[in-house]
């Protein structure tokens, strides 16, 4: 775990290695992935029958492919009834939150007579990808999911692996409840390919989004143009600015929750009280030997984990603005003061009583979101992903001859003579 202080000669090198650090994969699986790909698009179901039973050593016939709804319904029936009413709760609640992004349309006459307009509609088909085996997260299929739902999107795909043919009942009921239409027993790179290009099986689809692992990344990066991703996502990283006014405890397992996902993941905390920073440091190490993934998150803190200390919160905030976190708690006397000064962060968490862990399931904004600094020009997923803006032109005679002129001048200057001609002939200058 890095210790910094802004006050050391040498902070200013130390917190740029410290953005600098290469925490993604470098396992280069680029020509591997580009093989399963070219054998879907040319084998289709037969590649991913073969690949399925290489990887998930499971053999399958097509048929076999989809999950049915009998299938499905058993798994529902596993799931506990309280598990259900806590992915009722939030499904719900994460739903009423994407609805309300819905925008609306928009319609202006304008001066010249001409009248403007945007209009917004659904995609037609969404492929969702959830990791399978020990990874299994129902709240990634309700976060990804749902949005896609209340854009209106008709079709929704789902691709979950199911090594050795283990189903996840409470992956498959979260699917249910997020309203996807259709899942398919098959994983990795082949899934990609399959939604990108379809099978005789799979109908390709118009965007993909979800999380997986450097080959289901790279195959994401590899059919985008041909279909829409939603990013290419890193490690999970979260900053946490608090004072001294905090239970060091809580903040130590803060930083835990995010260091426990991943060897990988980040976890920083910037502090103006020395005293405090000691007492996390201590307090994460005495909780990390109480923890079930306690090598994942050791070896994500001992490798990427850092503590600030600064004079001031002029300086935390400059600092957040550098790293541009994932996520960004502010356990903080006043938090609204500083996170009003904040540029960067994929999503925020106001308060001591507002730990990260709740927008990972239950607080209803999206936590599928930018990583590795890219907040400074990304957002989390929503509604939008699920939409595209159509504009629109009307224009009568009058309207045209007030602007045609003018786009006839610039037509001409740029020597596109059929550009000017199509507006001169109705303006009677041809």
């Amino acid at each position: 775990m890095i210790r910094l202080s802004t006050t050391s000669a040498g902070f200013e090198a130390e917190f740029a290695a410290l953005l600098g650090q290469a925490r993604d994969t470098t396992e280069s699986v680029d020509s591997a992935v580009a093989v399963i790909i070219a054998a879907v698009r040319a084998n289709g179901d037969s590649a991913l029958l073969h690949y399925t039973a290489q990887f998930d050593r499971l053999t399958l016939a097509a048929d076999r492919l989809r999950i049915t709804a009998d299938e499905i319904d058993a798994a529902v029936a596993a799931v506990a009834p309280e598990l259900m009413a806590a992915l009722d709760l939030a499904a719900t609640r994460i739903e009423v939150f994407h609805r309300m992004q819905l925008p609306a349309d928009l319609q202006t006459t304008d001066t010249a007579g001409l009248t403007l307009g945007m209009r917004w509609g659904p995609l037609d088909a969404v492929g969702l990808y959830v990791p399978g085996g020990k990874a299994a997260y129902p709240s990634s299929v309700l976060m990804n999911a749902i949005p896609a739902r209340a854009a209106g999107v008709p079709r929704i795909a789902m691709c979950v692996p199911t090594p050795d043919d283990v189903l996840n009942p409470l992956v498959l009921a979260a699917a249910r409840r997020a309203g996807v239409t259709e899942i398919y027993r098959i994983g990795g790179a082949q899934a990609i390919a399959a939604l990108a290009y379809g099978t005789a099986t799979i109908v390709p689809v118009d965007r993909i989004v979800g999380p997986g692992n450097a080959y289901v990344a790279e195959a994401k990066r590899q059919v985008f143009g041909r279909v829409g991703i939603d990013a290419i996502a890193g490690p999970s990283e979260v900053v946490i600015l608090a004072d001294a006014d905090n239970d060091p405890r809580r903040v130590a397992v803060d930083l835990l929750a995010q260091a426990e996902h991943d060897e990988a993941a980040q976890a920083i905390l910037i502090t103006d009280d020395a005293p405090f920073a000691d007492a996390v440091a201590a307090t994460v190490a005495v909780e990390l030997a109480t923890l079930p993934r306690a090598a994942i998150a050791g070896a994500s803190w001992q490798a990427h984990g850092a503590i600030v200390l600064v004079r001031h919160w002029d300086e935390a905030v400059a600092l957040v603005n550098r790293l541009a976190p994932e996520h960004l708690q502010l356990m903080l006397r006043d938090p609204a003061l500083v996170f009003a000064r904040i540029r960067h962060a994929g999503a925020v968490f106001l308060g001591a009583w507002c730990p990260e862990a709740v927008g990972d399931y239950i607080a209803g904004p999206n936590h599928v979101l930018p990583t590795g600094r890219t907040a400074r020009f990304a957002s989390g997923l929503s509604v939008f992903d699920f939409l595209k803006r159509t504009t629109w032109v009307a224009a009568d005679a009058d309207a045209l001859a007030n602007v045609g002129p003018a786009a006839v001048a610039l037509a001409e200057a740029e020597g596109l003579q059929a550009h000017a001609r199509s507006i001169a002939l109705r303006l009677g200058q041809g």
